[in-house]
């Protein structure tokens, strides 16, 4: 993509480049006035009879928009032909285009009889298209081809950047070897999941054939590659790599996210197709109920069908969620009915947690000028559910989440009707934690997640990090600063009630009681030590010659201090000397 750039922009003439530069600006939706759109309900009764040549695109590709007025005179000259020119909107019908096998915007695939005869592969112009359907439909457009005078439209970038309709991720099905030379650019378009690992470390041996088997089985869909940090330990600290082996995936714009979970093949493969999926898909209304009944959380933007810019925005601010949850777009007013929200309030983007389709947990009223990363914030906070067990597979995501909520922790037995009984007094008091009145909000209130934990499987750092020494126990926990708070503020032992929680919780959020460390003094001195040692080491490393300089100028200021500080010695020595000599000439 970056030489496509390269050679368009120096072979573009100035005023087309200003041009382009200008309408790239704006993410139109790629639409034509007689283009027939087919969506997941009436695509495949569409294509079932005769030839169907169908652009997949989406409203924020800048390659879609150059096509566009290409596929506009496509779509009249076969106008009344025997082929049928038509376009799906794989930001709204992602799973549709999944279906169909979509790997890139824009790809053109052409159907006969409701079966994929071939996909158009190569530059896109006026006579390579037309050839492609005059050789397989054996028809030819209704309209003559443009003269000799007559330049031929194409896209307006060069030609020679489109050898590919799409961007072909991991083309060989092999794990790529990155460098600090090569990862810049490797990361950069995105769509790359990278293993940081050391040759010695045994999780990683392990883990050597699992990634090579996914660099086969997602090839063409996502490259799969690895750090050596033995070799390029600058690399991996730049990355915060923290132990072996780790495992990120890198999206567009520079954002990762960290795979904490399994690391079987299957887990991992799961994982890594949910997040190349489109990172949006159409709700239908008759579906909705049973969506919600699925899922812990989904969002669901309810717009008008004029809002195609926003919801390009949300397209593109969705992709670090890597599907998790789901989120859904719909143009119909039911959903707003069913809500007791007015028409008036699209568009509208609401969080739906805990399975309740009646009451949105939070709502983000949407305009063309809503900053990306307020939205992109707004998704990040309320991804979690209420109430979720917290084990190794959701740790990280919980922990370490980017609103840092505080984390109610309740200890269970690993199974029985004790078990289920705990973990529904765990749900209640987060609905009704969830359900307060506004008046007792704070205005910039901080993120809670109520959570149970298995007291068999995690006792020893249960134990070890809260106290907690048996089931029913309640602890809440705000691991960034690695403290806790086990009491009510009146100091009595919170108990598993919404009474004693949700007046802990007050308290934690007030800073009304002081709280307990997860460490004692010497690690927490340890960790403080490993923390400033860490941070010299990285501003050494990033500012090499700044570095050395200082170095430098406190070796000659700790050279001139003991030379003062001996003459100072040698003068007081020869005073002394000379005054204990008294008279005496000697």
């Amino acid at each position: 993509m970056k030489l496509w750039l390269t050679r368009g922009l120096a072979r573009f003439p100035c005023s087309l480049l200003f041009a382009s530069l200008a309408l790239t600006g704006f993410t139109l939706p790629v639409k034509s006035a007689t283009s027939e759109v087919l969506t997941p309900d009436n695509f495949k009764q569409a294509v079932a009879e005769g030839y169907w040549f169908v652009e997949h695109f989406s409203p924020w590709c800048p390659h879609c928009r150059d096509f566009a007025p290409l596929w506009g005179d496509l779509v009249n000259e076969y106008d009344g032909s025997d082929v049928h020119l038509a376009q799906v909107n794989c930001a709204a019908h992602g799973d549709l285009c999944s279906e169909n096998g979509i790997n890139g915007y824009p790809q053109m695939n052409l159907y006969h009889d409701g079966l994929l005869t071939e996909t158009f592969k190569g530059v896109r112009n006026h006579e390579r298209l037309v050839n492609f359907l005059t050789k397989n439909t054996a028809t030819a457009p209704s309209f003559s081809a443009p003269s000799s005078a007559e330049a031929p439209r194409t896209e307006t970038h060069h030609t020679t950047a489109h050898e590919e309709p799409a961007v072909d991720f991991n083309p060989n099905g092999e794990v790529l070897a990155l460098t600090p030379d090569t990862f810049k650019d490797a990361t950069a378009g995105g769509n790359v999941f990278v293993k940081f690992f050391a040759p010695w470390c045994g999780h990683c041996k392990k883990l050597a054939p699992t990634w090579t088997k996914l660099s086969k089985e997602m090839q063409h869909k996502l490259t799969i590659a690895e750090v050596n940090c033995d070799e390029h330990k600058a690399l991996c600290r730049e990355q915060d790599v923290q132990g072996y082996p780790m495992l990120f995936l890198y999206s567009s714009g520079g954002q990762k996210a960290e795979y904490t979970g399994s690391r079987k093949f299957d887990t991992i493969k799961a994982w890594a197709e949910r997040a190349v999926k489109p990172s949006v898909s159409e709700l239908e209304y008759t579906d909705f109920e049973q969506t919600v009944k699925e899922n812990p959380v989904i969002y669901l933007f309810v717009h008008r069908p004029e809002d195609s810019h926003i919801l390009n925005s949300l397209t593109k601010a969705a992709r670090p969620l890597l599907g998790s949850p789901t989120v859904y777009t719909s143009s119909d007013p039911s959903f707003l009915s069913h809500l007791s929200l007015p028409e008036a309030s699209m568009p509208i983007l609401l969080a739906l947690k805990d399975h309740d389709s009646q009451t949105p947990t939070s709502t983000l009223r949407l305009t063309a000028g809503t900053p990306e990363a307020e939205l992109n914030t707004w998704l990040l906070h309320n991804r979690l559910p209420s109430s979720m067990e917290l084990g190794d597979g959701t740790f990280q995501q919980v922990m370490n989440a980017a609103h840092r909520p505080l984390v109610v922790i309740v200890s269970v037995p690993k199974d029985g009707a004790e078990r289920e009984g705990l973990v529904k007094e765990v749900a209640d008091v987060a609905q009704k934690w969830r359900r307060r009145s506004d008046s007792e909000k704070g205005a910039q209130e901080r993120g809670v997640v109520f959570t149970w934990m298995d007291a068999d499987r995690w006792a020893s750092w249960l134990k070890s990090m809260y106290g907690i020494t048996g089931s029913g126990d309640v602890v809440i926990v705000d691991h960034g600063k690695l403290i806790y708070y086990d009491t009510e503020p009146s100091g009595d032992k919170i108990q598993l009630s919404s009474t004693s929680i949700l007046a802990a919780l007050k308290g934690a959020l007030s800073g009304g009681y002081r709280a307990k460390h997860s460490e004692n003094v010497v690690e927490r001195m340890a960790r403080y030590l490993n923390n400033k040692l860490t941070s010299i080491e990285t501003v050494v490393t990033s500012h090499p010659v700044m570095s050395v300089s200082v170095l430098i100028v406190g070796i000659i200021g700790l050279f001139l201090g003991l030379k003062k500080l001996f003459n100072d010695d040698e003068t007081n020595g020869y005073y002394q000397h000379g005054n204990g000599k008294g008279e005496r000439l000697d």
